[in-house]
């Protein structure tokens, strides 16, 4: 706002220094004293910062003019009514009054520099007004930089937080995972093997001296080997999550990664019996859907990509589709013929339509049982 009124306030001076030049005033010293005074005012009061200061000195330059309007130059009161208005604005906050204080003076000037006066007097309120606005404005924006940015802060510390949390979460987790599973494999196979053992030693005892009861003692820990091992099958089938939910989980996981680093949102849907898609299926599905991803990402100029996989009676149907620009001619590069190789290396398609944004659907037969 400073920069405005010293601008306006230059202006004005230059056109006085005009005028007095085109009308060769014979004491042209005492003007250029008064010129340097009052430029020296200016640039102090906007120096300091202190405003009874400030004060002190725009009424030193309303007073300076008022005395270089009478003794050196009645142009000089051009630059009164700028003074006048900043004056003013420190005690009274309605700006048709300051328009008003402003043009007061114009009953005491010559008549003949009336008009220019007036002019001056409007041209000054509506640069301060503007100047004004563009203050409060522009502090009103850095208040809500410093708002937002005291915000911002606090999210990133909660979201620090919260992943320490995760982490520690997940730690805590797979420590008590750990636990379940080895006091599971303590409770039920070790009792069942160190059965066994007992079973085998005294089988070893009674080898030569009662060879049925020999027999008995092991089979029955031949029984209870069995027993073990299936509990030990039981146990690594019951923690051994199903192929599809890993495979739906990894793709789920593929797509959040996706959308946390783009702009571009992802939306998956799928339906049938996922059971019978396999893993290396799954590996395949999950690499073209990358593909498919990142030439969205590049050539599309998408902002929506739907991935859609659907189980049928014959097939494993995968279409990711994007609402982007598409293309009249399709070009194959890298990334398709990549995405058909791996695709072919399990008898599956791919097809590649652009009609309405771009799409890539991936085919693979269902492997027979």
């Amino acid at each position: 706002m400073e920069l405005w009124m010293i601008f306006t306030k230059l202006i004005l001076l230059l056109y006085i220094a005009f005028t007095c030049i085109r009308a060769e005033v014979s004491h042209i010293s005492w003007v250029v004293l008064t010129f340097l005074l009052y430029f020296c005012l200016t640039i102090t009061m906007y120096i300091l910062k202190n405003q009874t200061i400030k004060r002190v000195l725009l009424l030193l330059s309303i007073a300076l003019t008022c005395l270089g309007y009478f003794l050196v130059l009645p142009i000089f009161c051009l630059v009164l009514p700028l003074s006048l208005i900043e004056l003013a604005a420190e005690f009274v906050h309605n700006r048709l009054t300051l328009l008003i204080l402003s043009l007061i003076p114009i009953l005491y000037v010559e008549a003949q520099l009336q008009p220019l006066y007036g002019l001056a007097a409007t041209l000054s309120f509506l640069i301060f007004t503007m100047a004004h606005i563009y203050h409060d404005k522009l502090e009103k924006n850095e208040d809500q930089i410093d708002t937002m940015r005291k915000t911002l802060h606090k999210l990133t510390q909660n979201i620090n937080e919260n992943t320490e949390y995760i982490r520690q979460s997940e730690y805590t987790f797979k420590l008590e995972e750990r636990n379940r599973i080895s006091q599971e494999i303590h409770d039920k196979i070790g009792h069942s093997m160190t059965g066994a053992l007992f079973q085998m030693e005294a089988a070893k005892r009674l080898m030569e001296t009662d060879r049925p009861k020999a027999t008995e003692l092991l089979q029955n820990a031949i029984n209870i080997s069995k027993d073990g091992i299936e509990k030990i099958r039981l146990t690594l089938k019951n923690l051994k999550p199903p192929t599809e939910q890993v495979g739906i989980n990894r793709m789920k996981l593929l797509l959040d990664d996706f959308n946390s680093k783009q702009s571009i949102k992802t939306v998956l849907t799928y339906e049938g019996n996922l059971e019978h898609i396999t893993p290396i299926q799954w590996k395949i599905i999950n690499e073209n859907v990358t593909e498919s991803l990142t030439n969205a990402m590049k050539y599309s100029s998408a902002t929506l990509v739907s991935i859609d996989v659907k189980v049928l009676n014959k097939i494993i149907r995968v279409e990711v589709k994007d609402n982007g620009v598409g293309t009249e001619t399709i070009k194959k590069g890298l990334g398709i013929i990549g995405m058909e190789e791996r695709t072919a290396s399990l008898n599956g398609t791919i097809i590649v339509d652009s009609s309405h944004g771009f799409s890539v659907t991936t085919l693979l037969p269902i492997a027979s049982t």
